[in-house]
């Protein structure tokens, strides 16, 4: 059973910074692509970040590109997005995210394809 369970979040104010986690178990963590969506009060799921496999590769949507940085530990089985110059409206619950039935995922997938876990809440409030 898959299971992703996200933690790091919490109240920080505009031009701060937080490190968010996912613990992954229930598949091979190393083999998978793995993505970061936000969920903001009120609106749909977006995409926020998506890294490879081996972490080689990463991608981001525009609205956090420069300020979010995603990594992976495939030893600890563990995702991370640190952001840093936190916005307002970077205010969200924040979700990592595995494909579900390969481990890659597809630039077509919407953003609330694969598993996720339960979130953490982002407050960005001054």
């Amino acid at each position: 059973e898959v299971l992703l369970v996200e933690s790091g979040g919490g109240l920080v104010q505009p031009g701060g910074s937080l490190r968010l986690s996912c613990e992954a178990s229930g598949f091979t963590f190393s083999l998978y692509d793995m993505r970061w969506v936000r969920q903001a009060p009120g609106k749909g799921l977006e995409w926020v970040s998506s890294i490879s496999s081996g972490g080689g590769i990463t991608s981001y949507a525009d609205s956090v590109k420069g300020r979010f940085t995603a990594s992976r530990d495939n030893v600890k089985n563990t995702l991370y997005l640190q952001m840093n110059s936190l916005k307002t409206e970077d205010t969200a619950v924040y979700y990592c995210a595995s494909p579900r039935g390969r481990p890659w995922f597809d630039n077509r997938d919407p953003p609330d394809y694969g598993y996720r876990g339960q979130g953490t809440q982002v407050t960005v409030s001054s």
